[in-house]
């Protein structure tokens, strides 16, 4: 009997998720008749350790463990511990190395597309990446917040924020599926043609955000390019 090599998603209540349709249609393509990619739904980060590693080459991380995971596996790689979060780890020798790939789709779905400010709702694990990214790419961005810190932005002192901002990210995950009718609240007024407003969301494909940014003018993007290529970077992470 043909042994499978096995790859998973880490993660809580990921019945909905992209990443195992995406893989096992991958695998379909590529005629990889050997390998499997599974859902690992856990309650809590220390359940971890009850998972069987035997044909396991890897796994995809995702809310709420990307900061948690950190502490249960061998090594991280450079810009993952810089970033604060794994979204990939990759199985070698026995150990678990740990790599972001997050920063890596967001970068590259921006198509070279240039900004000069960014407003990035979001103070979560999610918006790590996103901060990294934007950090590398020389644009000057604000993280809004309901924390109470004075280096974040508060949801009521959003006016002149938004005005002076091209690029508007939701880094939270308002909105998504089955919660649809949700969306952070902020002065959708504001928003004109001269924005691009962004929402890591992908199911829906347009959420609650980006519908009412669309209507003010702004252009709109959903979270699943992204997804797709820091996919595609955790397969090559895999592979090297």
């Amino acid at each position: 009997m043909l042994t499978k090599k096995i790859y998973g998603l880490i993660g809580k209540n990921i019945e909905y998720s992209f990443s195992r349709n995406y893989f096992n249609n991958k695998f379909k393509k590529l005629k990889i008749s050997d390998a499997e990619y599974k859902n690992f739904d856990l309650s809590d980060i220390s359940e971890f350790e009850k998972i069987d590693l035997s044909n396991v080459l890897g796994f995809n991380v995702t809310i709420p463990f990307k900061q948690d995971i950190i502490t249960v596996i061998d090594k991280v790689s450079e810009d993952a511990l810089k970033i604060g979060a794994v979204n990939t780890i990759k199985i070698s020798n026995n150990k678990l190395i740990g790599f972001n790939t997050d920063h890596i789709g967001f970068s590259k779905s921006l198509n070279g597309k240039k900004f000069e400010n960014a407003l990035v709702f979001g103070s979560g694990g999610a918006s790590k990446a996103i901060k990294f990214s934007l950090n590398n790419l020389g644009i000057k961005f604000n993280i809004v917040s309901r924390k109470k810190n004075p280096d974040l932005i508060s949801y009521d002192n959003l006016d002149k924020e938004i005005i002076n901002s091209d690029l508007l990210i939701n880094t939270t995950p308002l909105g998504t599926f089955p919660n649809i009718d949700k969306k952070i609240n902020i002065p959708y007024h504001l928003i004109n043609k001269d924005h691009t407003c962004y929402d890591l969301v992908y199911n829906p494909n347009k959420s609650s955000f980006l519908s009412k940014c669309e209507i003010q003018g702004a252009s709109i993007k959903n979270g699943l390019e992204m997804l797709e290529l820091q996919a595609e970077a955790s397969w090559n992470i895999w592979n090297s």
